[in-house]
């Protein structure tokens, strides 16, 4: 089975402790929908502007990635500038222009709506809404999002989340949105609103995923050289759902396969600038690096 993701298209000039990268194709949509490639087909629902790198195009289409829902207006492409420590995880955004897409209005192309496997990346609370509402068959969604949402539009957030069946947070954004130090009491938590699994990301640390009867945690792989933790987040939750939706079944094991293979799909992004290194690695690199973690990690 496929899956339909919804989200950002975005140029992103990115500076870092040891290099600097200016107008680098990025975006939520972009990144999650290479994630979900390595697995099965990928359907962009998006927005950029008519300056955007139209051959590009062409490589995703060869890389399984369905552009029908992608609208191209006139107009500039959404921008974001950042900046990274040397830590490589506080980053400070230097300039954020929404151009085309603070117009941005899902629009599900008629043959994606019978898809039954959904990433609703991190948009406005009340466009991932509109999508859920206008999606006819869906199996398994997961949903994005961030403090920003937290804070100021809760009350639309609470109304996804009681129709999704996974949230993807990192450590910050579940003590934003619960008020609870403990990450395990927040995630169980936020399950009381609806999602029945809880994805709580924590970088370098790796990842963990909390289901009504199981718990499951698995270390980063050791990556040498962090180049980009841009859209790591994202590779990882299309990578997860990507997995799911290949095998087409729900149950503890496949969904502790999953987030295992989203964790490596997210530690080939970071070794380089944007997408670059998604568009270079194989199926079979992805499996490898797993294996290795597996070494490292049982005893």
């Amino acid at each position: 089975m496929s899956v339909v993701i919804v989200g950002s298209v975005a140029y992103d000039s990115i500076e870092t402790p040891f290099a600097k990268k200016e107008k680098i194709i990025g975006g939520a949509s972009i990144y999650g929908a290479l994630g979900i490639s390595f697995f099965t087909k990928a359907h962009i629902v998006g927005i950029a502007g008519n300056d955007f790198n139209m051959s590009f195009l062409k490589n995703l289409k060869q890389k399984n990635i369905d552009i029908q829902g992608l609208k191209i207006v006139n107009g500039k492409t959404f921008f974001w500038q950042g900046k990274y420590h040397y830590d490589m995880k506080t980053r400070e955004s230097l300039k954020t222009e929404l151009n085309v897409f603070a117009d941005f209005n899902p629009e599900i192309p008629e043959k994606y709506k019978k898809i039954p496997y959904l990433f609703l990346a991190n948009i406005n609370p009340a466009l991932q809404l509109k999508v859920l509402n206008s999606m006819k068959n869906l199996k398994f969604t997961i949903c994005d999002t961030m403090n920003y949402w937290i804070k100021n539009d809760k009350k639309n957030l609470l109304k996804v989340f009681n129709k999704v069946n996974c949230i993807v947070l990192n450590d910050e954004e579940i003590r934003e949105f619960t008020g609870i130090p403990n990450l395990i009491k927040g995630a169980k938590f936020i399950q009381k609103f609806g999602p029945k699994y809880v994805i709580i990301k924590k970088g370098e640390y790796g990842a963990s995923i909390l289901g009504p009867d199981f718990y499951f945690t698995i270390p980063s792989f050791p990556v040498e050289d962090v180049i980009d933790p841009t859209g790591a987040g994202d590779s990882f939750g299309g990578a997860f759902i990507g997995y799911i939706a290949k095998q087409n079944k729900i149950n503890k094991n496949i969904l502790k396969k999953a987030i295992s293979y989203a964790n490596i799909v997210a530690s080939f992004t970071v070794e380089d600038f944007g997408i670059t290194k998604l568009m270079k690695i194989k199926i079979k690199d992805i499996e490898d690096r797993l294996r290795k973690l597996k070494e490292y990690s049982l005893f």
